[in-house]
C-alpha cells in the first residue's frame, strides 16, 4: 500500500500540482486563509485514485467544515486524511517550500503516511512501526541535539497565545528560530533533524496527520499543551509541542507548559 500511495502521491504533483506553480489565481476562504484551483483538482484526483488503493473516506482540506466532521465522526475503521497542497501562499507566489500531504489514519491515529515536495524532490514517509524515510534513507540524518539552548527551533508565533509569544520573542530559551509556513514539511523537518524543536499553536488533522506520523516513526516526542497523549483530546485544533531528542523535548515541553499555564491553562 506505501509504494502505491507514494506512486499516487507524485503522480498528482507532476500532473496537476507543478503545471499549476505560480501559474493561478489565489482565492481567499471564509477562515482568511487561501487557495488555489491548483488545490481543488489534486484534492479531486487524490480522492478518486486514493479510494483505488484503499476503500476509505478521503477527507481533505478543501471540503466543507460540514463535510469534513461527517467523514472524521465516521472514520474508525479508515480515513484518507489530505492536504493537497499544503503551503498555498508559498505556492503561489513561488517559494519552493510547500507539499502534498497524505494519511491513513484508524480510530483518530495515522498508520500510513507521507509528505511529498514536488520542488525539492523532498519524499518522507512512514508506515506504523516500520521507521520513517527520506528519499529511502532512514531518519533521522543527524545527531540529536540535547541542550535546548543549543537547539534550533520552528516556531508559528501568530498562532500562540499573545503571553507565549511574547515570551519566546522576547526571551528565547533555544538558540534559533525558523518558520517557512507548511505545517507538514515542518514536522518532516523535525523528524529528519533539520529542526530539534517545533512548536504550533493549533494544527487540523490534514496539517498533523502524515507528519506525526513521521515524527513518531523517526524516534520523536510531541504532546500538546493540554495532553501527554497527542492524539487525545479535540482533532480539530491540536496544538504541538515537538522535538527530535527525548530528553530534549522534555526540557521543550516543560518550558512551553511553564509559560503557558501562566495563562490559566493546567497541562495534564
Amino acid at each position: 500500500m506505501l509504494e502505491q500511495l507514494i506512486a499516487v502521491v507524485k503522480d498528482v504533483a507532476q500532473e496537476e500540482i507543478m503545471p499549476r506553480y505560480m501559474q493561478v489565481v489565489r482565492q481567499r476562504k471564509a477562515d482568511g486563509s487561501f487557495y488555489t484551483e491548483a488545490d481543488l483538482v489534486a484534492q479531486k484526483v487524490l480522492l478518486d485514485k486514493l479510494q483505488r488503493i484503499h476503500p476509505a473516506a478521503v477527507m481533505g482540506e478543501e471540503m466543507s467544515i460540514q463535510q469534513q466532521h461527517a467523514l472524521w465522526e465516521a472514520g474508525d475503521a479508515g480515513l484518507w486524511s489530505v492536504d493537497p497542497i499544503d503551503g498555498t501562499s508559498n505556492f503561489f507566489n513561488g517559494l519552493p517550500y510547500f507539499g502534498v500531504s497524505v494519511a491513513l489514519m484508524r480510530k483518530g491515529r495515522s498508520i500510513l503516511g507521507v509528505v511529498y515536495n514536488p520542488v525539492t524532490k523532498e519524499l518522507f514517509y512512514a508506515e506504523k512501526g516500520k521507521g520513517a524515510y527520506l528519499n529511502g534513507i532512514r531518519l533521522p540524518l543527524r545527531n540529536r541535539e540535547t541542550h535546548l539552548r543549543n537547539a534550533i527551533a520552528n516556531v508559528d508565533l501568530k498562532r500562540l497565545d499573545r503571553k507565549l509569544a511574547e515570551k519566546i520573542a522576547a526571551s528565547p530559551p533555544y538558540a534559533s528560530q525558523r518558520n517557512f509556513g507548511a505545517c507538514t514539511l515542518e514536522w518532516c523537518y523535525t523528524a529528519a533533524g533539520y529542526f530539534d524543536l517545533y512548536l504550533h499553536g493549533g494544527q487540523k488533522p490534514w496539517d498533523y496527520a502524515a507528519g506525526c506520523l513521521i515524527l513518531e516513526e523517526s524516534g520523536g516526542s510531541m504532546c500538546s499543551f493540554e495532553q501527554d497523549d497527542y492524539w487525545a483530546g479535540s482533532p480539530w485544533q491540536r496544538s504541538v509541542i515537538a522535538a527530535l531528542d527525548p530528553a530534549l523535548f522534555r526540557q521543550w515541553r516543560d518550558w512551553v507548559r511553564a509559560h503557558y499555564q501562566n495563562d490559566g491553562i493546567s497541562a495534564v
